[in-house]
């Protein structure tokens, strides 16, 4: 890769390539839990936060009749800083000439101007709309009145009883911490367990479950975890098809002549990715860009059976990325929280066994703020990596000759997207593997007590 197209990938400001592009797409902007007086106790008595959105500087706030409002930052009169405003019930009121603003941007007042002043008829802050989904508030940062329908995902379609959000800040540009969630080979060795735990003992919302919980199937009547099959046989096969929200990505790793194990997650274009958590449970997760340097990732747990433990999962995760910033505890500063002794004898790569978002981190982290992909030497097992690459620089192109960007930003596409994409891992007939794995999907989905008859028509086709 040279260094334009590098350049052109990881900018996302107001006018780039990747920001025109990204824009076209709704984007997570904070936590329904950051309103939470119990998260944060300033939420109380003024909901109101500063967010910084694709080096846009934004305030998001609930007003008295629980509407949200994203505005600019920056006041329309003078400028001022509104992330001080003051809440009023039904508006925010910047505090240098109190000039109000309502939740769409409408000027309410502005009372140094003369009796029978018609100003504020004339004066109207950019809003942009806001979808509360899942517990996530995501925005339209896009022109005005061209926002596609909300896409109809399993973790959106979900009640709120079988959802979890939760969100982490790394400090790096959004594409490389994006990129190591569609790599399916990190897997073997990024995440690798010296050695494996019961299975009795995984707890159904461990942080570290994703590879320590059991696969589908089993070998000789005996169910194994993930993080043996994935220490075992680290040469996996790739491929990938385009689907109507980006890429289905199977990974096989070939045990026996018998068996197979089938990793299906997906890419949701531009930034998103499907994964299983365990046979009952998928993360899908969004990489949005604070700026081109800081990246916030939004995670949905949706579980496919039994109600989630909010609190049980909020306090597994908070000790290692607290709110209300969300910022890890671990980091650069402290080397990731790096032990040698560990990495001898317990993990791969020495930085805990509990919460293995750290993992990702240092590895996104450790490559720069913006990584310089000119010096990389990409292998074959790297092939989805630069599938999606291609198909970025595609979707820049189509969208800077006036074209639609693709995928959910297609009105047409997000209409037609009800329910999925099916993410499964488990160990499978080798010669039926590609049936194997939609029957457990679809069996899944017939199970599950929230799916309707619509939901039934799963994407495993």
């Amino acid at each position: 890769m040279n260094a334009q197209q590098n350049e052109r990938l990881t900018r996302t400001g107001m006018g780039t390539d990747g920001g025109e592009l990204l824009r076209r797409y709704w984007q997570p902007v904070a936590l329904v839990d950051e309103f939470n007086p119990a998260t944060d106790p300033r939420m109380d008595r003024r909901p109101l936060k500063a967010v910084r959105v694709m080096g846009q500087d934004l305030v998001l706030f609930r007003d008295e009749a629980g509407n949200w409002g994203l505005l600019d930052r920056d006041c329309p009169h003078r400028g001022a800083d509104l992330a001080y405003a003051r809440h009023e019930g039904d508006g925010l009121r910047c505090p240098f000439h109190g000039w109000k603003f309502d939740a769409t941007g409408r000027c309410l007042d502005t009372p140094a101007e003369p009796l029978g002043s018609r100003l504020h008829e004339r004066v109207r802050q950019r809003s942009y709309p806001v979808a509360e989904r899942s517990g996530v508030l995501f925005a339209w940062l896009g022109e005005p009145g061209t926002e596609p329908p909300f896409p109809r995902y399993d973790c959106f379609e979900a009640p709120g009883t079988h959802t979890f959000a939760y969100k982490g800040l790394w400090h790096c540009n959004w594409l490389q911490g994006f990129e190591v969630g569609i790599d399916p080979c990190h897997t073997s060795f990024l995440h690798r367990f010296l050695n494996d735990a019961s299975l009795a003992s995984v707890g159904d919302n461990a942080g570290a479950r994703q590879f320590r919980s059991a696969s589908l199937g089993a070998v000789n009547g005996e169910a194994w975890p993930m993080s043996r099959i994935m220490r075992e046989f680290h040469r996996p096969e790739l491929s990938s098809e385009t689907t109507p929200w980006g890429l289905r990505i199977t990974t096989l790793r070939r045990m026996t002549e018998e068996l197979t194990h089938v990793r299906v997650t997906h890419e949701i274009f531009p930034q998103a990715f499907c994964i299983p958590l365990s046979p009952t449970m998928t993360i899908t997760q969004w990489h949005v860009p604070v700026d081109d340097t800081q990246t916030y990732w939004f995670a949905f747990f949706t579980s496919y059976d039994k109600p989630v433990d909010k609190q049980a999962m909020r306090d597994q995760r908070a000790p290692f990325i607290p709110p209300p910033l969300y910022a890890p505890k671990t980091g650069r500063h402290n080397d990731w929280g790096f032990n040698a002794e560990e990495q001898r004898t317990r993990t791969f790569l020495g930085m805990g066994e509990e919460d293995i978002n750290v993992h990702d981190q240092w590895a996104v982290e450790s490559m720069g703020a913006i990584q310089d992909r000119t010096r990389e030497h990409l292998g074959t097992s790297d092939k989805i990596i630069m599938t999606h690459r291609r198909l970025l620089l595609k979707a820049m192109d189509e969208v800077k000759a006036g074209g639609t960007a693709p995928f959910n930003a297609d009105p047409a596409t997000a209409t037609e997207q009800v329910g999925g994409p099916d993410a499964v891992d488990g160990i499978a007939p080798a010669g039926t593997w590609g049936t194997w794995w939609a029957e457990q999907a679809q069996a899944r989905r017939q199970g599950t007590p929230w799916i309707t008859t619509e939901h039934t028509d799963a994407l495993t086709s």
